[in-house]
């Protein structure tokens, strides 16, 4: 696991995306990030060290921690980087690792989000159009659906600005390259683990609207259906964006819970997107006294903090290296220098915990 001032300059990178976007420039004091996160001052000043060399921050005697501002796009050589959240909770490690790579091939970061929202990544492109910027890395919007967009992307083609995306590819954009997880044998390797702890009746809860949701659910009743298990289409689960938001905020866990209640009762083992999701949804479990992995065994995707901070630590599939945001950012780079740009697919590794 990342040392602990690794992992709170994830979440301050993150913040400081924030801050920018609402017009600020000075990052809390070291006092109010040690109470926020629970974390010693010197914790906290190895973090802000860390951006500091990194050139994300300046640290006035003092006065305390300043973000950088953006320079301008005309004075040097940038890379727009678009992701769907900026709050999103593997969002701060892919930035770190992309901007890493940038800043080693002299290239600075210019950071938008979209919201997973097609209008917004329009209103973005749109805005790109009018920079000097170099190439563009690009988590799409509902990457599931067929995007609108289409013609905006083949805009930048055409001025030779290479274009990779991030986790999944639209379905009317094939030829663009992108650097995702290796989704459908994910799914598969998640299944198969559970089917050789003797489970057939396999749950699970997808996204519906980004293209690893679908991949991934394919993945499992392909290796549930090799292995000769019944499809109970009732057991699967599916929310888009919108619910995602809910849950987030605290605000649609009944969604969570009528799954629960309704289709997971006649089950002994559910498949979770994510571990965003996974956390939630066993602690509800917990709540309505569901022993976990006794009644019901859990396993989820990313490998990320989510998975080992509840209770009941989880089963999750996690990245063999190289990470996501380092491997797009090397594509990128060598298309820069005129490489050819094949799509790059990210094994998983199964981590096994005790959720099942």
């Amino acid at each position: 696991m990342a040392a602990k001032y690794r992992q709170l300059a994830d979440f301050l990178r993150s913040e400081a995306m924030k801050i920018l976007e609402g017009g600020g420039d000075r990052m809390p004091t070291e006092m109010e990030i040690s109470s926020r996160y629970s974390v010693s001052r010197q914790t906290v000043r190895n973090a802000l060290h860390m951006l500091e060399e990194e050139g994300l921050i300046e640290r006035r005697q003092g006065s305390g921690s300043y973000i950088k501002p953006q320079k301008n796009a005309d004075d040097l050589r940038q890379i727009a980087l678009v992701t769907t959240f900026i709050d999103d909770y593997i969002f701060p490690t892919i930035l770190h690792d992309a901007q890493s790579i940038f800043a080693k091939n002299g290239y600075s970061t210019l950071v938008y989000a979209t919201e997973n929202s097609v209008g917004r990544e329009r209103d973005v492109l749109t805005e790109l159009l009018g920079k000097n910027i170099s190439a563009i890395l690009i988590e799409g919007s509902r990457s599931a659906l067929p995007t609108p967009n289409a013609g905006l992307f083949a805009s930048f083609r055409r001025k030779g600005i290479p274009v990779v995306f991030l986790h999944g590819m639209y379905s009317n954009l094939p030829d663009f390259p992108c650097v995702l997880d290796d989704n459908f044998s994910g799914g598969f390797q998640a299944a198969q683990y559970l089917i050789d702890k003797g489970h057939s009746r396999i749950a699970g809860i997808f996204k519906s609207d980004d293209a690893q949701g679908p991949a991934r659910y394919h993945g499992v009743i392909s290796a549930m259906t090799a292995a000769g298990i019944r499809i109970h289409d009732s057991a699967f689960c599916w929310y888009d964006t919108e619910d995602r938001k809910a849950i987030v905020s605290g605000k649609g866990v009944e969604r969570l819970e009528r799954f629960i209640d309704s289709r997971l009762r006649s089950c002994s083992a559910v498949i979770c997107y994510n571990d965003e999701i996974a956390y939630t949804l066993t602690r509800l479990m917990l709540e309505k006294g569901i022993r976990i992995p006794e009644d019901i065994a859990v396993v989820s995707f990313d490998n990320s903090f989510y998975s080992q901070i509840g209770a009941v630590p989880i089963t999750s599939l996690g990245h063999k290296m190289p990470k996501s945001g380092k491997a797009a950012a090397e594509l990128l780079v060598d298309m820069l220098g005129g490489g050819k740009g094949d799509t790059v697919y990210l094994r998983w590794e199964l981590i096994s915990r005790q959720s099942g």
